[in-house]
């Protein structure tokens, strides 16, 4: 009798893994408490594979030989700890993907940066011609990727949530862009054990694994003897040199892996595409990887400076009389926003606010002196912003939808100036997720 596989949650990692445990044989059923989308109810008609939505039934979920679950249901739910009661084993599907592969995995986490770098890596790989495929937090799942596929290298964006329920699981590549205070309440509010979540991705790493992080990042550093693997440890800063590693001087990248000089990268910053201090991290963690897989200097050059930013992440939409308007909507935490304004050079409205997980907004308070002249609030609560910056700006003016904050933006805004969506903020007030706040956002602005 074939092994039953139960997986908790339907949505593309779910489904992912449906198709690639029906391909495997198992027996597989899968539950959601919510609503299934008509799409992946198709797919699971099409695989002939088990479902329910809006239940979960005790005993068609419980009899499980181990169970996939998806990664936004938190470990305090009834059903996981009914499932630890009977200690049945519980992965993520990437943990159960990566059984089926024998490809090399490059893993990419941290608070910020994630996506962008994972892109940036895929990016160059595929430019260097090697057989690779980028799945994980970021796009469709590994489990599809290796049902449907066969590659030589995956590049993965993994969030702590899916890092949680890896246990077997290795990098060969495993990058730590940096780690600051997010998702503290599916930690107890602890920031400890977050930091401890993110360190995860070195887990099960050998001696010929490689733990690329950010020597900046005083999180990072500070809690480094967290990095359980035995990978070798390959830091980088904009700060000091590190060889071997990658660093910034001169206004010049240097990447050097090991104590041979000769084969030391170079590269310029100006010739970044992305700009910006948080982007010159994300080019230097994918350079240093595409580095370590020998992809050719010329190409990583070339990869770096014709790069296509991902969407909702610092994206341009328009000039419109004299204003650019910019779609940061993935900057859903204090310390993205962050990044956002430091990289404005122009006066900026900006238009902020959602879902406050708690946000400290202490260290926005000089940037926004500096370069923020009115403050556009788009959520349902906003007292916190007010409180937190109306001594600092000209003007703090509440909206409740995406079109009315581009219009009030607009409205007040100046030729020379960007108007900047870089909300700080969960978007679960207002949108389904932050891709739908970043679409309104921009649909409002071509409809100016």
């Amino acid at each position: 009798m074939s092994q039953r596989i139960v997986i908790l949650g339907c949505g593309e990692s779910g489904v992912g893994a449906a198709m690639l445990a029906k391909q495997k044989g198992f027996d597989v059923f899968v539950s959601d408490g919510g609503k299934i989308a008509e799409t992946f109810k198709y797919e699971l008609l099409q695989l002939g594979v088990a479902y329910e939505e809006g239940t979960h039934t005790a005993g068609l979920i419980l009899n499980a030989d181990e169970v996939i679950k998806s990664p936004g249901i938190p470990e305090k739910n009834e059903w996981v700890q009914a499932l630890r009661e009977k200690n049945i084993s519980i992965i993520n599907e990437i943990e159960f993907a990566s059984r089926y592969t024998e490809a090399k995995l490059i893993c990419i986490t941290g608070t910020n940066g994630k996506t962008t770098t994972t892109s940036l890596a895929y990016h160059l790989l595929k430019k260097g011609g090697l057989n690779v495929a980028v799945a994980g937090n970021i796009g469709v799942s590994m489990s599809r990727m290796v049902a449907t596929g066969n590659y030589d290298y995956f590049v993965l964006e993994i969030s702590s949530f899916q890092l949680d329920d890896m246990y077997q699981f290795k990098a060969d590549i495993a990058v730590l862009c940096n780690i600051t205070p997010d998702h503290l309440d599916r930690y107890n509010y602890n920031l400890d054990n977050y930091i401890a979540s993110k360190f995860r991705i070195s887990q099960n790493q050998t001696a010929d694994s490689l733990f690329i992080y950010c020597a900046d990042d005083v999180l990072t550093t500070d809690n480094i003897s967290l990095c359980k693997g035995q990978g070798r440890m390959l830091p980088f800063s904009l700060n000091h040199k590190n060889v071997p590693g990658a660093w910034i001087a001169e206004d010049q990248i240097f990447i050097q892996l090991n104590e041979n000089q000769s084969n030391q990268f170079t590269m310029y910053t100006s010739e970044l595409v992305l700009k910006g201090r948080h982007n010159a991290y994300n080019s230097m963690a994918a350079a240093m990887l595409a580095n370590a897989l020998e992809v050719r200097k010329d190409i990583i050059r070339e990869g770096l400076s014709d790069f296509q930013n991902v969407e909702h992440r610092l994206e341009y939409v328009a000039t419109i009389r004299g204003v650019d308007f910019i779609n940061d909507s993935k900057a859903t935490n204090v310390n993205a926003a962050w990044y956002a304004l430091e990289c404005m050079d122009k006066p900026t409205i900006w238009v902020v606010g959602g879902v406050d997980k708690g946000n400290d907004y202490e260290m926005l308070r000089e940037l926004v002196k500096d370069r923020v002249r009115i403050i556009v609030c788009l959520g349902i609560d906003n007292m916190r912003i007010h409180e937190a910056f109306g001594k600092d700006v000209d003007m703090i003016i509440n909206t409740s939808s995406a079109q009315e904050a581009v219009h009030v933006a607009a409205k007040l805004s100046k030729p020379g100036e960007t108007v900047l969506l870089s909300p700080a903020c969960a978007s679960f007030d207002l949108f389904k997720n932050y891709e739908d706040r970043g679409r309104q956002f921009k649909a409002a602005v071509k409809s100016l």
